[in-house]
């Protein structure tokens, strides 16, 4: 049976994020919620698939899919970019059934599909659809293809965050030869004793990045400064004479978390550091690595990094990653395309956009 947000038991649904192999912060209610408090940034949506005995009518949840559709202040952006996110894939039980899982990404198609009118097909349905997996979901592969969706390779670093000692002991050389040497000189704040004043000096570092490097679509600041209001994402706060020369936003998945698996995680959702004007200051090593000592300090398992480009495709974020002693993981992308033309035009413009900086 297929639930909409109205039909979801909230004590299940968290439940079943906790005690899933697939289960990541970005699929609990606290995510949804956050989502949709700020309608002016986020179309959230959340599906789930439920399992009913006949026998007894006990009802089980089976699996759950969070995300957003993005907005765009800019009309035109908008229209071409329109996309759906689901941030670590849908949260499946560790026994969900092919046929639980394709019903399950079927749904999601279904109800982004939904257009209610030409207008509204135009303006709010997606482009296309894409989970970012954090987790392996080769299992279930063949249920995500059935439902219309196609694989994608796309790689990703997690770290061992269990000893904080043997995570030391497996980063390169170089990595921990920059954090001694950067420690001499900056200080790292871990939300404590940060401002909204901080939060807002950091975020024009990291606008600062996507302008110049990335160059791909940003939150605008009042997105991080409620993630701070909220407690949504702790910030790791890089300062070098009094100044915030870098940093990091992360969200954290430990609450509930099965004891057993010695689970719970670090996610690293935003990082950025003035790094060519600090150069013995490594203002991105620092930041990095605090956030994987917050995750060994407070028994977290992992450090999740958040993706690590295409493999065979050169990308210096990689490189960069690579250094923190994770283990490379490939769990992919599933993506299903809505709108074929739209897409085609809009993975041209973002390619035009990219070589020319604009």
């Amino acid at each position: 049976m297929i639930l909409s947000y109205e039909e979801i038991d909230r004590e299940e649904w968290s439940r079943l994020v906790k005690t899933s192999a697939t289960g990541t912060w970005f699929q609990t209610p606290e995510a949804y919620c956050f989502y949709e408090s700020m309608p002016e940034f986020f179309r959230p949506f959340v599906v789930a698939v439920e399992r009913v005995n006949d026998l007894t009518n006990e009802r089980t949840l089976r699996g759950v899919c969070v995300g957003y559709v993005t907005k765009e202040k800019n009309a035109i952006k908008q229209y071409f970019t329109r996309r759906a996110i689901i941030i670590g894939g849908p949260c499946l039980a560790d026994d969900c059934s092919m046929d639980e899982a394709e019903a399950l990404m079927k749904a999601v198609r279904e109800k982004l599909s939904f257009t209610p009118s030409l207008i509204h097909s135009f303006i709010h349905s997606p482009i296309y659809i894409e989970t970012r997996n954090f987790n392996d979901y080769s299992r279930w592969k063949e249920a995500f293809e059935k439902a219309g969706f196609e694989y994608q390779k796309h790689l990703n670093f997690h770290v061992d965050c269990t000893d904080k000692e043997a995570m030391w002991e497996r980063m390169s050389e170089n990595r921990c030869r920059q954090v001694r040497k950067a420690h001499a000189t900056v200080e790292c704040l871990m939300n404590e004793g940060i401002s909204e004043l901080d939060v807002r000096e950091w975020y024009e570092i990291l606008k600062e990045l996507y302008r110049t490097k990335v160059r791909t679509p940003l939150w605008p600041v009042e997105f991080f400064l409620e993630a701070y209001r909220q407690g949504v994402g702790k910030f790791m706060i890089v300062r070098h004479e009094g100044k915030i020369i870098g940093g990091s936003m992360v969200v954290v998945m430990s609450e509930g978390m099965n004891e057993l698996r010695n689970e719970g995680c670090v996610y690293e959702w935003f990082e950025c550091g003035m790094n060519a004007q600090y150069k013995d200051q490594y203002p991105s090593v620092c930041a990095t690595y605090a956030g994987m000592c917050y995750a060994a300090e407070n028994g977290m398992a992992r450090y999740d990094m958040m993706g690590a480009g295409e493999p065979g495709v050169p990308y210096g974020v990689r490189d960069f990653k690579a250094e923190f002693g994770g283990k490379m993981v490939e769990h992919g992308r599933f993506e299903y395309i809505c709108k074929p033309l739209l897409y085609k035009i809009g993975t041209i413009g973002v390619k035009v956009l990219k070589k020319f900086k604009i």
